[in-house]
């Protein structure tokens, strides 16, 4: 039981660092459009071009203020402010230490990390009465910047080796070619459960590769150096397009033919909003979800067929990149910056056949309970995709009570796409209900639960943590 408590705790805290690694994230696609509209063939506005230029600059500060907010407990400016603080220490002292040294955006990691844990451990210190205007929150960027100090001086002397680390360990993967960028591929889906793939694939886009950029600047990380003009860039996205826009819609359509006739109606909306969710934006965890638990094997197939997608295109020497994920939005957005961009259409087709046909074969040969094909089936309670009907403020008290009630939740947060909830008595939760109440699905984790949602899940939180209060 204590190494089931001490694992369960463990993938926690790791699902909440991949949760607060997204929140800087969502920066980028504002960065990608104002890049891609400054340049010459488009506005050839020095200012537009700066504005988006000066967000890649300070990537690490960003990441460094959004993961302490999304470490926090409440999100209070005040972890915010200590993320930055512990940033500006660590840069300054590190550099002190050796002038070589540059953390690039590890530094904002470490310092968000800092900012985060800080503020939830003393964000309810009380001082004496004659110290007390630094008490509570503000007690939070003070011990932060006496931790960063700390930190810094040890980050000084080791970060050299751990540099060198870093750079083998991008050559090695780089060297492994179509193979290592198959694994990469699959890996990337099989964490999509857990929602631990945002940490491999922030460590890909910005950790891995460097590019000295025309003025000499050093530019790190896969994502970076592509819009810094890197032609080696763009490998550990290139692969997500032909899947996101191609690949997931056919086996939607697969899932939906599968269903018989008369009750196809009642899953349209559902194949078709989730599917368009892919196509659009890149978001896939909606669809994936829709499948997971009640066919694994298709999702099996889903994960090889993605490293295969990484591993063609890095064959044919596609290379393309995205500020947000691989959807037909980023693909306008970024397409002046592909390389042999033609091919992602190209090998979207042969993407499209292969899914449809082994979905539906798979799902019709081995009577595969997707979602539909089930006469049995939950009948949905609110009309999930039509938010409108249905609000928000009137749903979230249904969540509440299919969780247990208000009394069993300790906290409540969302990620993308997913509700990350803690309770008390997990035995509570009515699956049924939640499912019927228009959820894709639902992970338990020791004492967390995910429920999917879709992109909409903001929306939802913000009215349950509404209603629970």
């Amino acid at each position: 039981m204590k190494n089931h408590n001490f694992f369960g705790s463990l993938l926690s805290e790791l699902q909440k660092i991949g949760q607060a690694l997204v929140l800087p994230i969502a920066v980028l696609p504002i960065a990608g459009l104002l890049l891609r509209l400054g340049q010459p063939d488009l506005m050839n506005n020095a200012i537009v071009l700066e504005a988006g230029l000066a967000i890649f600059a300070n990537l690490a500060l960003l990441f460094a203020i959004g993961i302490a907010g999304g470490l926090a407990k409440d999100r209070d400016i005040a972890a915010g402010l200590a993320g930055a603080l512990s940033y500006l220490i660590i840069t300054a002292v590190t550099k002190v230490i050796n002038a070589d040294n540059n953390l690039l955006i590890f530094g904002g990691v470490i310092a968000g990390f800092i900012g985060g844990y800080t503020y939830n451990h003393f964000y309810k210190t009380q001082v004496p009465i004659f110290l007390a205007f630094f008490g509570g929150k503000r007690f939070v960027p003070i011990m932060a910047g006496l931790i960063s100090v700390v930190v810094a001086i040890g980050l000084g002397y080791v970060w050299p080796a751990v540099s060198a680390g870093i750079q083998n360990l991008a050559n090695w993967i780089t060297g492994a070619g179509a193979i290592g960028l198959f694994f990469y591929g699959v890996f990337n889906r099989l964490l999509i459960p857990f929602g631990l793939q945002h940490i491999i694939e922030k460590y890909a886009y910005f950790a891995l590769g460097t590019y000295t950029n025309a003025s000499g600047e050093q530019v790190v990380g896969d994502l970076n150096r592509f819009f810094a003009g890197d032609p080696t860039a763009g490998i550990f996205m290139a692969g997500f397009y032909p899947v996101m826009i191609f690949g997931l819609p056919a086996a939607a359509l697969a899932m939906y033919l599968s269903v018989p006739k008369e009750r196809r109606y009642t899953v349209s909306g559902l194949f078709v909003s989730v599917a368009l969710t892919s196509l659009l934006t890149g978001v896939t965890e909606p669809i994936e979800f829709s499948f997971l638990f009640v066919a694994p094997l298709l999702y099996a197939v889903h994960a090889v067929l993605m490293g295969t997608s990484f591993a063609l295109a890095n064959i044919l020497g596609l290379k393309a990149g995205f500020t947000f994920s691989g959807g037909i939005i980023d693909l306008i957005l970024s397409w002046n910056y592909f390389t042999n961009g033609w091919l992602i259409p190209v090998l979207g087709v042969g993407f499209f056949v292969v899914y449809f046909f082994v979905f539906y074969t798979l799902i019709k040969v081995l009577n595969l309970n997707t979602p539909g094909r089930n006469p049995e089936e939950i009948t949905p309670l609110v009309d999930s995709s039509n938010p409108k009907k249905d609000s928000y403020e009137e749903v979230a008290p249904l969540y509440i009570a299919a969780l247990g009630g208000k009394d069993n939740f300790t906290e409540l947060t969302n990620c993308v796409t997913r509700l990350r909830i803690k309770l008390h008595n997990s035995e509570l939760i009515d699956e049924v209900k939640i499912k019927q109440l228009g959820a894709k699905g639902i992970m338990k984790l020791h004492d967390s639960v995910q429920v999917i949602i879709g992109s909409d899940v903001e929306f939802l939180a913000d009215a349950m943590k509404q209603a629970l209060k």
